[in-house]
């Protein structure tokens, strides 16, 4: 990996394993990616032949020219590398390892950047994983695209990541504690047992943090007031 929040969503990422091979997407505490949250992106791959953006960051939809929420992760790239794309993701899930993968990109009238994706396994209240958190970041000059959003993808190649040679833990933080949760001053989350339908989130945080949020079935509590 040659990003730096390539790195960084790895290591939170093994962290959040606690022992397991895969962590669960409740696990996830958006706070604790907060600062690369904007470039950062939830797969269903039930069908890993045409996994489907649950959510997308604001940056990460900029860069691919609208919302992406419902569309197909597949669908701007080649034929040939959605094939091998389609493959890969299925081995990815089946050794339960995150996969690096290069391209190149481009838009409609201006040149290519290279782009590196990162895309890690997750679980979804079942033992088996179905999903993939991701963040794709360009590796080369914006510029060359003039800004304009890219609308193909070419696959350069893929890898499977070990997670030993991550940054250290000091680089994100890790999952608050119960006290840091019932902090009257820190935002406080509960799980939401029915996943039939992402609940509403009403609380004072940032936009994106709330769709993060809201694709992770997490809902905010209202700070508990003790008895005078």
């Amino acid at each position: 990996m040659k990003h730096r929040n390539s790195h960084l969503l790895v290591g939170y990422w093994s962290r959040l394993r606690k022992g397991h091979t895969v962590p669960d997407q409740t696990d996830i505490d958006p706070r604790a990616i907060k600062r690369i949250l904007p470039y950062v992106f939830i797969l269903d791959a039930s069908d890993a032949e045409r996994p489907l953006y649950r959510l997308a960051g604001t940056a990460h939809c900029e860069r691919y020219g609208g919302e992406l929420k419902g569309t197909q992760f597949l669908a701007r790239w080649e034929f040939q590398s959605r094939t091998a794309l389609g493959a890969v993701l299925q081995q990815a899930l089946m050794i339960q390892q995150p996969v690096c993968i290069s391209s190149l990109a481009a838009s409609d009238e201006w040149g290519m950047v290279e782009v590196e994706t990162v895309l890690l396994p997750l679980c979804f209240g079942a033992p088996v994983p179905s999903r993939f958190i991701g963040i794709s970041q360009l590796l080369g000059d914006y510029s060359a695209i003039c800004g304009k959003p890219l609308t193909f993808e070419r696959l350069v190649s893929s890898r499977f990541v070990q997670d030993s040679g991550d940054l250290p833990a000091s680089d994100l933080p890790p999952p608050p504690s119960a006290s840091v949760r019932n902090a009257g001053r820190a935002p406080h989350l509960r799980l939401v047992v029915s996943r039939d339908e992402a609940p509403a989130v009403r609380s004072d945080i940032d936009p994106s943090l709330q769709r993060l949020m809201e694709a992770l079935e997490i809902a905010p509590l209202k700070p508990v007031r003790s008895a005078s």
